[in-house]
């Protein structure tokens, strides 16, 4: 119950805020709009058609396009750090349409929202301090989630692509052809990033570079494969059709002994994951069911103690086990 009520009062915190930002807003708008009326009548007469077109496709606008655009209204006022050009790095290779600035501000924003429900719940200052960096690492983990996605959706079409790729070279295609054509037919992320490669080469980038671009975003040792046979083959001739061939049968075979690792090793990361979560699930239900229970682990110095301790143990178990079970195929 605690905890409904903490989530509701973030949430009407938050939407008060954004009330009163959007009233301060609309003020300011007016307010410029009489003195550009006093001024310049014809401006304003264009300015207040501009605005109506732009409220009308306002309307049509879904809330996580509005999201962004207050999130990068925001993202403008937050001074340079030198992680953002890391960051940059790191949207493009989630293709996310963010900068790095803007996904600084989500986790800004993630921080103090997970720092105001542990306030709301506990009452105690500490966690909720705590709770902000949380809500940072939460984003950031996140974001290497959304990475490792994409990076393994992209290894699991790189074997069709090639076979693509070699059949328009027999069928008289050159390769710049072969790849609008997979950018045309495959799905994302190979067509996306097919797309990208093709617009750096249409605005005056050679084939090498726009390769090592495509490979610096993806982060695939299999299309790094791909990358060095192409060069070598452009500078020293033979058949592209047939390397192509033999590095998607390799790639192919590479692909099905890791989903043979990752099913003979599921076990072992499903309990990593079931005794990491079991003393917070456990934790949660004596609080839930027996409220005084656990007092003293929250009013004690001992218990906090305590209590650190104890999540530092279960990162380190989980850590050991995810290293046990992680084989690199």
């Amino acid at each position: 119950m605690r905890a409904l009520v903490a989530v509701l009062t973030v949430v009407f915190i938050f939407s008060s805020i954004a009330a009163i930002g959007t009233k301060y807003q609309k003020r300011k708008e007016s307010f410029r709009d009489r003195l550009t009326t006093i001024y310049n009548p014809r401006l304003a007469q264009l300015q207040k058609q501009a605005q109506q077109g732009a409220k009308k496709e306002q309307k049509k606008a879904s809330a996580k396009d509005r999201f962004l655009k207050f999130v990068r209204d925001h993202s403008k006022k937050l001074p340079r750090v030198k992680i953002e050009a890391r960051l940059n790095v790191l949207m493009e290779r989630a293709d996310w349409p963010l900068l790095g600035r803007d996904f600084e501000v989500i986790a800004l924003i993630g921080g103090i929202i997970l720092a105001l429900i542990i306030l709301l719940i506990t009452m105690q200052p500490l966690f909720a301090l705590l709770g902000f960096p949380a809500g940072i690492g939460i984003a950031w983990v996140y974001l290497q989630l959304a990475i490792g996605r994409r990076q393994k959706a992209f290894m699991n079409q790189l074997g069709g692509m090639l076979e693509m790729t070699a059949n328009a070279l027999r069928s008289g295609f050159s390769f710049i052809q072969a790849f609008e054509l997979i950018a045309r037919e495959m799905d994302p992320p190979i067509g996306r990033e097919s797309q990208k490669m093709l617009r750096e080469m249409n605005l005056g980038a050679t084939l090498e570079s726009a390769l090592t671009h495509m490979q610096d975003r993806v982060q695939s040792p299999d299309f790094e494969l791909v990358v060095t046979a192409v060069l070598i083959q452009r500078q020293v001739g033979g058949n592209l059709a047939d390397i192509l061939d033999t590095i998607s049968y390799t790639i192919q075979e590479r692909v099905r002994m890791r989903r043979e690792v990752m099913a003979l090793t599921a076990q072992g990361r499903l309990t990593g994951i079931v005794l990491a979560a079991l003393p917070f699930a456990l934790g949660i239900f004596l609080y839930t069911f027996s409220p005084g229970f656990l007092d003293p682990l929250f009013d004690d110095p001992i218990g906090h103690i305590l209590i650190a301790v104890g999540c530092v143990m279960i990162l380190v178990g989980f850590l050991v086990i995810r290293k046990i079970v992680d084989i690199k195929a």
